[in-house]
């Protein structure tokens, strides 16, 4: 027996993901579809494989070059895309006198390749296909005698209304046995559609055998959510079983958990009683780090720091998908917001303070900046065009629709940006240390969303979560909690305590940008009217943060922010 792996395809339905990675060498559970199936095609006794290729065809041949099968495994590289009809008849001189087996190189499936083998050498029909109930696909009419005998509605509508009756519709699974004879059938040096070939051959009076495998999964990969679902599908039930050592196999049913201001989707799975949640970071876009790259290292390094963040149970880089300790669904806002004293409030944040400063001194030990995927360290270059031109691009003029250029504003923007780095503790920096970035598990707190974490100023994590507009402390909890975490972090970080709070009162002013940058990013572009409703009171922090000492020397600024409350 000897196997044609169709990959010549563009993946035009899986583009953009496409573009730096060929169908074919989509993962799923850690190996690339291209593998899984030759190695199917082994098992089931193939003696030889070709695999047509087009569409970034070297990184195919890299792929099977590193790889090592027990049968020879070879390419042939089609110009222009001949089809899948062409592709079988472009290798013709391939074949000998036996039955071949062809099989599309997007589909995921545990169908036993030698029972369908075996089934068409027992007929004496030129072809074989392996057909499923797949309601989106099932455009295959298959009579009485499980004989095909047309494709698609046009067929089934000129048949007799006594013989539309006895028709199934199925989907072609993208798997044949072919007998040698169909090559007679299939134009040379041309573009040939299979389809096309079946339905001549019908008219020609060749029958055409449906096999219908029982017990069995199958499914196309040929866009974005078919890949991952089926990724999902494949990689769930090992994450139970890595996260909980007792569990058994049960149905894992999945919930939409509502997002925020990332476009990541999340997901709790359930399973008798277990769960975790699952990350979507989407398909990965470029070969450089991406985001889900960021979450994952980061997400590792700093759980094996031993600091209080979800453990990462499995991931997947490719795919996106990361599968996480459940942490349940109570975050600081709504712990801090229910409180009924200040006292209470006060103790909470100092709790959070104390585990902030050790992130920020374990987690920047051992920290390698290759992990990020923005920027490696928060720099002065980072403050002036991420928080300072954000304000005044996404938020002056996106969101208020104001006529104010950065340039106006860029001297005072520069020296902000200067003083909030003069007195910084370097350590590992979060970046959106804020309230609904906090989580509460039986009096426990967890920091999540870490992903856009870098080398930087803990001053600038602790601004984050002291002028959290979602929370809205008063100015004079706000300066007793930042004197707080200036008491307790001098000692180690060998800091003036007045020096760390000069920082923090810049890195004040940049978060707000930052914040206020966002919020009109995510109501006016995002369409995430949530956001909108905190945006006055990240106004009035900015307003406070400028009628300090430190503001006296941003005239401008000051006057801007006045202007607009």
């Amino acid at each position: 027996m000897k196997a044609l792996i169709l990959a010549a395809g563009l993946g035009t339905r899986l583009a953009p993901y496409t573009d730096h990675t060929p169908k074919p060498l989509f993962p799923v559970a850690g190996r690339p579809l291209l593998d899984i199936i030759i190695r199917n095609l082994e098992a089931a006794g193939c003696e030889s494989i070709i695999i047509n290729t087009h569409h970034l065809h070297n990184k195919i041949d890299a792929f099977l070059n590193s790889r090592q099968y027990s049968i020879p495994v070879k390419t042939l590289y089609e110009p222009v895309i001949l089809g899948t009809g062409g592709a079988i008849k472009n290798a013709g001189a391939f074949w000998n006198n036996r039955p071949f087996i062809v099989i599309n190189s997007d589909i995921y499936t545990d169908i036993d390749l030698s029972k369908v083998y075996r089934f068409h050498l027992d007929h004496d029909h030129t072809a074989t296909l392996v057909l499923t109930d797949y309601e989106e696909f099932n455009n295959v009419l298959v009579g009485k005698d499980d004989s095909i005998i047309g494709f698609g509605n046009r067929c089934a509508d000129s048949l007799p209304p006594a013989n539309q009756e006895n028709i199934r519709r199925l989907a072609f699974t993208g798997i044949q046995v072919l007998d040698p004879e169909i090559l007679d059938f299939i134009p040379a040096n041309s573009f040939s559609n299979s389809i096309d070939v079946f339905r001549q051959m019908i008219s020609a009076g060749k029958k055409i055998h449906a096999f219908m495998p029982e017990k069995h999964s199958w499914n196309d990969l040929g866009t974005p959510e078919k890949y991952t679902e089926t990724v999902t599908r494949e990689a769930a039930p090992k994450a139970f079983r890595l996260a909980f050592p007792d569990y058994k196999d049960h149905e894992i049913n999945m919930i939409r958990l509502k997002g925020d201001g990332s476009d990541r989707r999340w997901s709790r799975l359930s399973s008798e009683k277990y769960s975790l949640i699952l990350a979507d970071h989407g398909i990965k876009k470029e070969l450089s780090a991406t985001e889900a790259d960021s979450f994952i290292a980061i997400g590792i390094h700093l759980h094996d720091r031993g600091l209080p963040v979800p453990e990462i149970i499995l991931h997947d880089s490719f795919s996106g998908l990361v599968f996480l300790e459940d942490l349940g669904d109570m975050n600081f806002q709504t712990v801090i917001l229910g409180a009924k004293s200040q006292s209470e409030i006060i103790s909470w944040y100092k709790t959070v303070i104390d585990l902030l400063i050790k992130m920020s001194l374990d987690g920047g030990s051992g920290f390698d900046v290759s992990w990020t995927y923005q920027t490696p360290c928060y720099t002065e270059e980072l403050i002036l065009e991420k928080e300072c031109r954000y304000f005044t691009d996404a938020f002056l003029k996106g969101y208020l629709n104001k006529d104010i250029d950065f340039n106006e504003y860029e001297n005072e923007f520069r020296v902000i940006a200067s003083r909030a780095l003069e007195y910084q503790v370097k350590g590992f920096m979060h970046r959106d240390m804020q309230s609904r970035n906090i989580m509460v598990k039986e009096g426990g707190i967890y920091f999540i969303d870490f992903q856009g974490g870098r080398l930087g100023p803990v001053q600038y994590d602790l601004a984050s979560l002291l002028i959290d507009p979602y929370v809205g402390l008063p100015s004079g909890v706000r300066s007793e909690l930042a004197g707080y975490c200036a008491g307790r972090i001098s000692s180690p970080a060998g800091i003036k305590a007045d020096d760390f709070l000069q920082s923090f009162r810049y890195c004040s002013i940049t978060r707000n940008l930052q914040i206020l940058g966002a919020f009109g990013y995510l109501t006016r572009v995002k369409w995430k009217p949530f956001f909108e409703k905190y945006i006055p009171a990240a106004l009035k922090s900015l307003k406070e943060s400028l009628e300090t000492p430190e503001g006296k020397d941003f005239p401008k600024l000051k006057s801007l922010i006045d202007n607009l409350l």
